[in-house]
């Protein structure tokens, strides 16, 4: 039975389906607001956006597995950031000027992203259990391995100075690779509280009609106030003489990338930390795979033909430093564990890619996040090689579970009675 509480019932979905309205209608042209009011119920209708996103992912892990169901959240709550890149890029195309800005919302979103995402999920799960040590589950190796390839392969854009169509191909199929394997992970049953039990409770074609149109009211309200919100924040900003591409890549991001972060909050609190670090890894995952495969794909199309999207000095410094963190990151999960030590060196090396300024010393800063990645790999080796085994047995069992299922299905759709 669904949860009786009053934030159990149906009032706080009807609210949170509301938060989006006032943007709609800003957007729409049927209400007319100053930039930073308007700002402000962009921000909002985000806000809303994700609490819906949240609540419609948990529910559909009734019907699919936990993994394929935070893909599609990840997805979702990513649109902000596909929009703002992808406008950058097309624009690119015709105007030169704006590839400086193509992968710039990108590489601070991801860092972000690990920095700041990955700190306040542990720091709210150390606060709620007084545990210093976050355990995932295993089947977090999915996740962690397509991540490994994507990044290893990253670093191939800056050597280039570019990334081509070719680039877009290879990462696609590392994304379709990744929603394959989610999709046959098994699922497990999760309690569900508030209204994602309401919504969960439901006969299973209400569910899913229900479902369905969360995430398209969600996804439709986070498309059409992304651009925006994300603009006024940079021109807001640069009012205040703050540089352009600073605020491309830090403030915009904090905006495109609020939807997955207050996703993660909310699972947080409700005790499903190791939820919120599958949103968060599904979501570095799309970055590196999907929306980097996508960038020159519309930079093609501002260009009226296949091109490469060319990257400039300090793009090609961002994508190493970024790699860089990513590649530690994976290093740091190999034990599929979080501790607040790592997490605290986490955060100093974000910080580290925000201050370090001049060619020489943020290469340098790519060095020793390199030379970090590889001793913390070294020491957590085994962890990563037990958990490696895991995963294979999990896969065979799998495999295994599922020839025995279809024969049965065979005879049920001949009209046998099926074997005991």
């Amino acid at each position: 039975m669904p949860n009786r509480t009053s934030f159990g019932g149906w009032n706080w979905l009807i609210a949170a389906a509301i938060l989006p309205l006032p943007a709609l209608a800003v957007r729409g042209g049927l209400l007319a607001l100053p930039l930073p009011v308007a700002t402000a119920a962009y921000g909002i209708a985000v806000l809303g956006a994700a609490f819906l996103l949240t609540w419609a992912a948990e529910a559909v892990e009734r019907d699919l597995s936990g993994p394929i169901a935070f893909a599609i959240l990840a997805l979702v709550a990513l649109l902000p950031e596909y929009a703002v890149d992808m406008y950058f890029s097309w624009t690119a195309g015709h105007v030169p000027a704006y590839a400086a800005y193509a992968a710039a919302n990108m590489t601070g979103a991801n860092r972000l992203l690990i920095g700041v995402g990955w700190t306040v999920v542990v720091a709210i799960y150390w606060l709620k259990t007084r545990s210093s040590l976050l355990v995932l589950a295993r089947q977090h190796g999915l996740e962690l391995g397509v991540l490994m390839a994507a990044t290893i392969y990253a670093f191939t854009l800056p050597l280039k100075r570019s990334i081509s169509p070719i680039d877009s191909v290879v990462l696609f199929a590392l994304f379709l690779l990744y929603l394959w394997l989610a999709a046959r992970e098994p699922s497990a049953e999760i309690p569900l509280v508030g209204p994602a039990a309401r919504i969960g409770a439901l006969a299973p074609r209400k569910r899913g009609a229900l479902i369905g149109a969360l995430f398209a009211y969600a996804a439709a309200a986070i498309l059409i106030s992304a651009e925006p919100f994300a603009n006024g924040l940079v021109e807001t900003g640069a009012s205040f003489g703050i540089d352009r591409f600073l605020l491309v890549q830090w403030l915009a991001p904090l905006a495109s990338e609020a939807p997955e972060l207050i996703a993660a909050v909310l699972l947080c609190l409700r005790g499903r930390a190791a939820g919120a670090m599958t949103v968060l890894l599904s979501s570095i995952v799309n970055q590196w795979t999907l929306l980097v495969g996508g960038l020159p794909l519309a930079y093609s199309a501002g260009h009226g033909s296949l091109a490469a999207l060319p990257l400039d000095g300090r793009q090609m410094e961002e994508f190493a430093l970024t790699a860089a963190m990513s590649l530690f990151a994976v290093a740091t999960l190999l034990s599929l564990s979080l501790s607040l030590r790592e997490i605290a060196l986490l955060f100093a090396l974000f910080i580290a890619t925000i201050v370090v300024q001049g060619t020489a010393a943020r290469y340098g800063l790519v060095a020793l996040i390199l030379l970090l990645a590889l001793a913390v790999a070294w020491l957590q080796r085994r962890q990563a090689h037990a958990a490696g085994h895991w995963w294979a047995a999990a896969r065979q069992a799998g495999r295994h579970a599922r020839r025995l299922r279809r024969p049965r299905r065979d005879e049920q759709r001949q009209g046998a009675p099926p074997r005991r």
